[in-house]
């Protein structure tokens, strides 16, 4: 009878250490949190698309050789030779990729998107997976996120104070600004940190019965059924591909047509 007093209590959420208006406040907060971050990280994403055709552009250019020169000399003469630079397209090149990695580095956690070695927590109930996320996010990913934003604040400073620019004559200027944007990306990764913390003390100390959206947590009555809010997408093995695609696809989108 004990045991299963303690397999019960381990599926049970809320705690009733919160009242139910503390508790809707923070409910709140997180949710604005998560759409500060959410802002943020859908925005960048669209970084992908100018840093693939840099990159390819670049390559491309590269492959001509001796023509690559002869564009480059000729287009100097109409004043946009420096997009026939290789260095400068290079420096673009990472300058995209620092922004778009470090500004859905959030993104990835409220979406529980991030790589997890979920080999003990998914054989977990569900207080313990919530105790694992608030002392993860207490002693490790807040305080260690606030320690990187720290020193990368020190690094755009000083950039800004020095004006900084690249070494190459023919790079780009203003390396300040990337290092700001790094900073920046940094600060979202740890307002997301805040909000999974928010949702797991949250999902510990409520008031049972108290359910919002969660972010890296599946509430007990959900489990297996969905995934961040989200509801799974189960295979049947007994029809074929085209018509299991064709469900699952009218599942998504429902009968109007349009994506739920």
């Amino acid at each position: 009878m004990a045991s299963e007093e303690i397999l019960t209590r381990g599926d049970e959420a809320g705690g009733n250490l919160l009242s139910e208006g503390v508790a809707q406040v923070l409910i709140q907060l997180v949710y604005k949190i998560r759409k500060v971050v959410d802002f943020a990280g859908r925005w960048a994403s669209l970084l992908f698309v100018p840093m693939i055709l840099i990159t390819v552009y670049d390559v491309c250019l590269r492959k001509t050789g001796k023509l690559q020169i002869d564009i480059k000399y000729w287009a100097e003469d109409y004043g946009f030779g420096q997009l026939f630079e290789s260095t400068l397209l290079q420096e673009s090149e990472w300058h995209f990729h620092t922004a778009l990695f470090a500004l859905v580095l959030g993104f990835g956690v409220i979406w529980n998107t991030q790589v997890r070695v979920d080999v003990v927590r998914e054989h977990l109930k569900f207080r313990r997976k919530a105790w694992l996320e608030l002392l993860g996010a207490t002693f490790f990913m807040i305080p260690y996120t606030c320690v990187v934003c720290y020193f990368a604040a020190i690094f755009a400073y000083e950039s800004w104070d020095i004006m900084e620019i690249s070494a190459s004559q023919v790079g780009l200027p203003y390396r300040y600004i990337i290092k700001t944007i790094l900073t920046l990306g940094l600060f979202v990764a740890i307002l997301a940190g805040l909000a999974v913390w928010i949702q797991s003390f949250l999902a510990l100390f409520a008031p049972a019965g108290t359910r919002f959206e969660l972010m890296t947590l599946e509430w007990p009555e959900n489990e297996g059924d969905t995934i961040e809010g989200k509801e799974r997408m189960a295979v049947d093995l007994n029809v074929s591909v085209e018509e299991d695609l064709e469900r699952q696809t009218n599942q998504i989108l429902g009968a109007d047509g349009k994506e739920k």
